[in-house]
């Protein structure tokens, strides 16, 4: 751990009243609106909100949040809600995860910081190691269905998650926190808040905070995170209007943590590669040693072969470099007429794949260099024996480098005490590179530099070989508008409104297509060498005779736009009894536009045909919530309906993902939650959740081969025949049935112990539900089963306690606090990345972290 002296300030933040309730500042203006209006105020039990809308929400406030594992992700915070289920690759939160709403994955879940959408601009994915410290979030507003009217995204067919940064305070504060924990696990966490510091009222916050610990169940490498933020607040006047400028930047080097083959033959080894197996236990997989490794040594006038170093994924380091500068601003520009402007900018820089690529000293067929049909040729020496006979062993993993720019402007009108209109205007500009350039390994299988475009290897050339080779512009531009209304004295609101996106895709890829999955040849040369091995290759389109799409060839670099537009209507009702119980109800369109490396699979085909087609879902939520001061308890069904329902996996080994059109998909179920405190000393809380989806028609699998004709897998009788997975009416794969937990603390000075619990019901496998099989063909005798139909269900407890120090003459704002995660040491499946239609498929997945143990000590002044 680095030696860094650091400042900090308690952790009360003193935000505009309701604002952490909504994403944008013009959400959140008008969602304050509504409360002032009502003459009402949102209060939470322990830490937990349920705010007054129409739609179904839960607010985790800082309570709550400064309770569990100091620097963990929000996103396993959030999975002490309802709907909500994370898979943690590690106890500290800092080497990513799985997130599902409602069963809706990370690419379907708009997540945003300020107001600003964090998800991937290519492919939607959401970074949970990549998120903001908690010790700086005010509170985190989990939406368990449709997004704001004015929310920036492409990417939210249902849940979305918003969190907002702290305020500065009006006082100077310090805190230094610092933590020790299993495996090795090193935290010092600062915050200084400057108070007012000029006339007209500014004040500012600064943080940085580092973090490291060995990767679990592995021998090899470190998690690391260095993190630094900043907020300067202006207030102007005193009727809320203010501006904020606030700043993060986040520095990942981690190892990556063993994933394991979902089989279960005891026969095969413990290992991360495609012919191992996932450990029986916690104590298997803490047996589990990478090898040591030391890459092949040179040899003159030897042709040599590379051995395997550096081709193990748990000895890969996964970097990302990340940050944003986030503007917040809300303006009165006369009585009942504000205007809120929210510009930002993002930056990213991150890789990933497997070091340990095999590359050719020699050029390739035809003289080629490049990557080329699979193989990667650059025709100089790369290891310095003086030859070009070998094959070398080289980091060639896949990089990319994002720029986003973004504008919310929100213009709110009260027409009068009871009735408000808004419109607004979001613009998002993401500038997405993506290249594979090659940096040679060092003996012990590392790269050189763990950004090989830092300082990319060259071809005989000059140029640089790559992997893949192409840019990307996802715009979006989005028009809004809302109406608010309250009647029978505020007893009956009704909100309704609609957005109108524009999306554009702006796509130029500079390689030649090989294959209809996307395979890409990349030729590094001039552009007369590169038409030169189009022509080997000659594109050809034909149909055959089922009127199947058969290209052939090469399919040049081009560039393509793919335009979506869709008006997307919402609306939503609440009626409030006397007395504390509320019923609501609202409904949504959504559209989830494919990403960008769905639609660069499609380039092996004429324009049009084959072109992924935007996913549309119509949401229904419902519900009936109950709200004192010592009681927040809500429930409710909901219903959403699919067409076009994408899917994706990934698939680490290969750095590749792949999609799937699941047609049309219905997903419903229920969500609960119950927060009680009798008397402070005590806090209870209860949340649960049931879900079913239900596939409405067979997915087309492929065409059928001489085998399965020979067996009569899928119902094949004709050899090239198309045949159909039998999908329908089955449950989508990688959500969980149902999940349930709770939590219990008792607060008495000055002492606080706090356990929760949750449990996480069974997920199936593949869209068949089906055991896993090593064989299409099951009536095979050679066919095998891998694994069952599910990853058990399986439940965490954790545990925290604190102890201030006030007792010994310090503030009650110091204090030790212990955490334990995983108190009883459970074993079960964790992070299920690549789960798939196809029973064949095997997915690769993370275990669960084990019991952590984890001791933090808390001062402030």
């Amino acid at each position: 751990m680095r030696n860094t002296l650091l400042f900090s300030v308690a952790t009360a933040a003193l935000l505009v009243p309701g604002a952490a309730l909504a994403q944008t500042t013009g959400a959140a203006d008008i969602d304050n609106q509504d409360i002032v209006v009502k003459g009402s105020r949102n209060t939470s039990v322990a830490g937990i909100q349920i705010p007054d809308t129409p739609k179904t929400r839960q607010v985790l406030t800082q309570e709550f949040i400064k309770k569990q594992v100091p620097g963990q992700s929000i996103d396993e915070i959030i999975n002490q809600m309802p709907g909500v289920s994370f898979q943690n690759n590690d106890p500290y939160g800092s080497s990513g995860g799985r997130l599902t709403i409602r069963g809706f994955g990370p690419d379907r879940i708009s997540q945003t910081i300020d107001g600003i959408p964090t998800n991937d601009t290519g492919n939607y994915a959401l970074y949970s190691n990549q998120q903001i410290a908690p010790e700086l979030i005010d509170q985190v507003n989990v939406t368990l269905g449709s997004t704001d009217i004015d929310s920036p995204t492409a990417s939210a067919s249902g849940s979305t998650v918003a969190y907002r940064t702290i305020t500065p305070t009006d006082d100077f504060h310090a805190r230094l926190m610092g933590s020790i924990g299993d495996f090795n696990f090193h935290r010092i966490f600062g915050l200084v808040n400057t108070g007012v510091f000029t006339p007209w009222g500014t004040k500012a916050w600064f943080s940085a905070n580092n973090a490291i610990n060995d990767v679990i169940f592995s021998n090899f490498g470190k998690i690391k995170k260095d993190e630094y933020d900043a907020k300067i607040y202006q207030p102007i006047g005193s009727n809320g209007d203010f501006i904020s400028i606030a700043g993060s930047y986040n520095v990942n080097r981690n190892n990556n943590t063993p994933d394991f083959r979902l089989v279960n033959n005891p026969a095969l080894p413990v290992n991360g590669t495609s012919s191992g197996r996932i450990p029986s236990s916690l104590a298997e997989a803490f047996a589990f040693n990478s090898p040591r490794c030391t890459t092949d040594v040179p040899q003159a006038g030897v042709a040599d072969v590379p051995n395997t170093c550096g081709t193990l994924y748990e000895q890969n380091v996964n970097p990302s470099n990340t940050g944003s500068v986030r503007i917040n601003s809300r303006f009165t520009l006369a009585q009942g007429l504000v205007l809120t402007v929210d510009p930002n900018f993002q930056y990213t820089k991150a890789n990933g794949g497997s070091y340990g690529v095999s590359a050719n000293e020699t050029a390739g067929p035809g003289g080629y260099l490049g990557y080329v049909a699979g193989n990667y040729y650059y025709g100089r020496d790369l290891n310095g024996d003086g030859d070009r006979l070998d094959k070398v062993e080289l980091d060639q993993t896949s990089q990319t480098v994002t720029h986003r720019w973004t504008i919310n402007a929100s213009l709110r009108y009260d027409i009068t005490d009871t009735q408000t209109v808004r419109v607004a205007y979001s613009h998002d500009y993401g500038r997405h590179r993506q290249s594979g350039e090659g940096i040679n390994l060092l003996l012990n299988g590392q790269p050189q530099d763990v950004f090989p475009l830092n300082s990319p290897l060259l071809a005989s050339n000059g140029i640089a070989v790559q992997k893949r080779n192409r840019i990307s512009y996802a715009v979006l531009d989005q028009a809004s508008a809302e109406y608010r209304g309250k009647f029978f004295d505020d007893a009956l609101s009704l909100t309704a409104g609609v957005r109108v996106p524009w999306f554009k895709r702006n796509l130029k890829n500079y390689c030649y297509t090989t294959s209809v999955s996307g395979n890409v040849s990349c030729i590094a040369g001039d552009a007369a060498t590169v038409a030169a091995y189009g022509a080997t290759g000659p594109y050809n389109f034909t149909q055959n005779a089922a009127g199947n799409a058969v290209p052939t060839g090469f399919a040049p670099p081009q560039f393509r736009q793919f335009t979506y537009n869709k008006a997307l209507p919402s609306a939503g009702i609440q009626y409030k009894f006397a007395g504390a119980f509320q019923v609501y109800g609202s409904y949504s369109k959504g559209l989830q536009v494919p990403g960008t490396d769905n639609l660069y699979q499609s380039f092996y085909y004429p324009v049009g045909v084959q072109s992924p087609v935007p996913e549309v879902t119509d949401n229904f939520d419902a519900g009936i919530r109950y709200t004192t001061s010592k009681i927040q308890a809500q429930v409710g069904p909901w219903y959403s309906l699919f067409t076009n329902r994408l899917a994706s996996s990934y698939d680490p080994l290969l750095d590749q993902t792949t999609y799937r059109n699941l047609g049309k998909v219905k997903k419903y179920g229920v969500d609960g939650s119950i927060s009680y405190q009798p008397v402070k000393a005590l806090s209870l809380y209860a949340f649960g959740s049931y879900l079913k989806s239900e596939i409405q028609d067979n997915v087309l699998g492929g065409t059928c081969g001489a085998t399965n004709v020979t067996y009569g897998t899928f119902s094949c009788t004709t050899l090239g025949a198309d045949y159909y997975l039998a999908t329908k009416g089955k449950r989508e794969a990688g959500a969980p049935t149902y999940t349930f937990g709770g939590r219990a603390e008792v607060d008495v000075a000055p002492f606080s112990v706090g356990i929760q619990a949750k449990r996480t019901g069974p997920r199936y496998i593949n869209d068949q539900n089906l055991p896993v099989y090593s064989n299409v063909d099951i009536r095979n005798p050679t066919t095998t089963q891998y694994y069952g139909s599910k990853a058990p269900a399986y439940t965490v407890v954790d545990l925290d306690a604190r102890v201030s120090l006030g007792w010994a003459g310090l503030n009650d704002r110091t204090y030790f606090q212990l955490n334990v995660t995983n108190l009883f040491n459970e074993y079960y499946v964790g992070n299920l990345g690549n789960s798939n239609s196809s029973y064949t498929s095997v997915p690769f997945t993370y275990l669960g972290s084990p019991r952590t143990i984890s001791g933090s000590l808390n001062v402030e002044f």
